[in-house]
């Protein structure tokens, strides 16, 4: 019997949205378990900072600087990554952004800004990916949504943000299909309400006290808690898995 493994062995990784919150999380577990990290994010976020930390724990990472909506600034990305850290073999798409606004009132350019970042920038993402390890004989793929694909979150205006994380999972199922023939798997992992810069501000707390409260396991995620079901979801523990999406919810969206 083959022995499951979970570390990842010198793999060449690339991780969206690596200079701070989940993905910095993401980059960080990667690196700790063995891969070598390709940490891309625009040029004005800390994806410095990411590298520094990952090097200091001893892992092996470099800064990419991409904006995920720049079709042809990925597939540079991707070439960097590949060069200089080998064959890309795991992929993680963390980019994002949100923001709120009643649907009755949100004006065409927020919506289009939320779905140009949330979705389009995650297929580009993964569209680099594949092709570079369609190219090089296989590998896996994990997209971050949010049980916003699930459930409307109450008290939150943002139709952008939960139509884009829906077509997200789906997104993660067609590719999944579509690229099984070439041994690349893609999965989504949902998170639930996370601590990342985003939510910490001081104008979050109370909402992020009452999150808590709503939650079975009593607690609001922390990044750590979602790299480690996306680092799963990589590794050859999870080889016959395709196609899912895994709520990291803390049972949110049980009740």
């Amino acid at each position: 019997m083959e022995r499951v493994r979970f570390g990842f062995d010198g793999a060449a990784a690339v991780v969206t949205g690596a200079g701070s919150g989940i993905g910095r999380a993401i980059a960080m577990v990667l690196a700790e378990s063995g891969a070598a990290v390709g940490c891309v994010d625009l040029p004005s976020s800390s994806i410095a900072g990411t590298v520094s930390a990952v090097e200091e724990a001893g892992g092996r990472a470099i800064a990419v600087p991409a904006d995920v909506t720049d079709e042809a600034g990925l597939r540079a990305a991707i070439e960097r990554i590949e060069q200089h850290l080998g064959a890309l073999r795991l992929g993680v798409n963390a980019a994002g952004i949100a923001n709120a606004a009643p649907a009755e009132d949100m004006p065409r350019e927020q919506w289009q800004r939320v779905i140009d970042v949330d979705l389009t920038g995650v297929f580009l993402s993964a569209q680099a990916e594949g092709r570079a390890m369609i190219r090089g004989g296989g590998g896996a793929i994990v997209n971050i949504a949010s049980m916003s694909a699930t459930i409307a979150n109450r008290g939150l205006h943002q139709a952008h943000y939960n139509a884009a994380k829906a077509a997200v999972v789906q997104l993660g199922r067609s590719l999944a299909w579509e690229w099984a023939p070439h041994g690349v798997r893609v999965n989504s992992v949902s998170p639930g309400y996370t601590y990342t810069p985003m939510t910490e501000r001081p104008e979050q707390i109370d909402a992020m006290n009452g999150y808590a409260a709503d939650t079975p396991l009593g607690r609001n995620a922390q990044p750590d808690d979602i790299a480690g079901a996306v680092a799963f979801l990589l590794s050859d523990a999870a080889r016959f898995v395709t196609g899912t999406d895994l709520l990291v919810d803390g049972g949110h969206v049980i009740w």
